[in-house]
């Protein structure tokens, strides 16, 4: 074996080889060091916007066959009271309420079941009904299948998600010239159980999209009271904050502030997944791209493919952009960047720290959010929810195995079994608008 020996050439090579793979080696620690501590603090937060409950409305209470027997009346004929309505599972908005974190430790919400019916036609009791505060902004999906249910966009408004089993009725319904002493009653329908997504999305007029590290935060903080984190790291926000802009006197409007976006985010890349759901609800979107981009028109389509791919509606709304960091910029240097600035968007060039263009900004602004066509409709369109759109550890999630499926006792005489008799709609009370439809938007929980 000889000692082997390199040109000076391929020596040089080799040591830069070396210095950028100890380099590359740093920059994964620290890259795992930030992942971690990005994870301990989201774990610590307590905003919660995405939780999987499973609801469960009750079952209606059996009818009664009873047959009247007192002294002297051998013969009283069918007297079975009718049984009582399962409970209604209701969502009620609560702007008290700005995260899900109270659902997160509830898994279960069931309702009580209705009473089965009593002898001298007694009717049986109505199940409890459980209410369900949400903040403002609820979206509510199918677990299963990913379809959207239903919102809850006011204070006060009160939607009733599942509906519970109609009580049966009692034999005293069933008694004909021909059939006197009728010996069975209706069972009661069975209740509705099914798992749930709740997904709570921020409403807001303006909502912030960049890159991590665009100046949104610093921004907020600046035209608002808001007290965002700040510092010179990516995903430095990493939860929604929400700030009010005041305007030329006693006007106003609400700004929201998301982590950053990066290339990918669409498919589950950063935390921009996590959080792109609240720029939905959204009457305005700001782009934000640093001064300093090498490409400022392509960062700018690759924010708005992200926002595309995630729901292909958010490209009918609104947009403004901004572009940050221009302290150091003069009127020469920018109007030298203005051929590289989007055609197609307003645009502004600001500076948070210098209060560069804030004013004007706060103007385009307010200009787009009171134009009519700008308005947020009343019934906002929603995507599905698919494999892109769900969060990996609510879904694998799995519920306790209850078994709450104890027939309620029969009050008196024979039942027939639901799957004995089918039983049409004439024979059930109709209090239910519409059978074929569980959720419905109520005044009243008591209705």
């Amino acid at each position: 074996m000889h000692d082997m020996c390199f040109s000076e050439p391929e020596a040089r090579s080799t040591l830069t080889k070396m210095c950028l793979r100890n380099e590359l080696d740093r920059k994964l620690k620290k890259m795992r060091y930030l992942c971690v501590k990005i994870l301990k603090i989201m774990a610590e937060s307590n905003f919660i916007d995405y939780v999987k409950i499973l609801c469960r409305s009750g079952k209606g209470g059996a009818g009664s066959a009873h047959l009247h027997r007192a002294k002297y009346v051998p013969k009283g004929g069918p007297d079975g009271g009718d049984g009582g309505r399962g409970g209604h599972i209701f969502l009620k908005g609560n702007r008290n309420l700005w995260t899900l974190i109270h659902l997160k430790y509830q898994r279960h919400v069931f309702a009580t079941d209705g009473q089965s019916g009593g002898e001298n036609q007694c009717t049986g009791k109505d199940g409890e009904d459980r209410t369900i505060e949400v903040p403002c902004g609820t979206a509510v999906y199918d677990a299963e299948t990913g379809q959207f249910l239903c919102d809850v966009t006011e204070d006060g408004q009160v939607v009733r998600l599942l509906r519970g089993g109609r009580g049966g009725q009692g034999n005293q319904h069933f008694k004909t010239a021909t059939r006197q002493t009728p010996r069975f009653a209706q069972p009661g329908e069975k209740g509705v159980e099914k798992a749930v997504i709740l997904e709570l999305k921020l409403l807001a007029d303006v909502g912030l999209v960049g890159f991590p590290n665009a100046g949104k935060s610093t921004l907020l903080s600046v035209i608002s009271a808001a007290k965002p984190k700040i510092a010179n790291y990516p995903f430095t926000t990493l939860e929604p904050n929400l700030g009010i802009v005041s305007y030329r006197g006693a006007q106003s409007f609400v700004m929201a502030d998301i982590p950053g976006i990066i290339e990918g985010a669409s498919e589950g890349r950063g935390l921009g997944l996590r959080f792109l759901r609240h720029i939905e609800r959204n009457a305005v979107l700001l782009f934000m791209v640093p001064a300093d981009s090498d490409d400022i028109r392509k960062e700018y389509g690759i924010l708005c493919r992200e926002l595309e791919t995630f729901n292909p509606d958010l490209v009918s709304k609104p947009r403004v952009l901004a572009i940050t960091k221009c302290d150091m910029l003069d009127e020469e240097l920018i109007e030298q960047m203005r051929p590289e600035v989007p055609e197609d968007i307003p645009s502004v060039f600001i500076s948070s720290v210098a209060q560069m263009g804030v004013t004007e900004l706060k103007d385009l602004l307010w200009r787009t959010i009171n134009d009519e066509r700008n308005r947020i409709p009343e019934v906002p369109t929603h995507r599905d929810l698919d494999e892109r759109h769900r969060e990996q550890a609510e879904d694998d999630f799995i519920f306790g195995a209850e078994d709450l499926e104890d027939e309620a006792p029969d009050a008196g005489g024979k039942m027939v079994d639901s799957g004995s008799k089918q039983w049409s709609e004439e024979y059930w009370e109709s209090d239910y608008e519409d059978p074929n439809k569980d959720w419905q938007v109520v005044s009243d929980p008591d209705e």
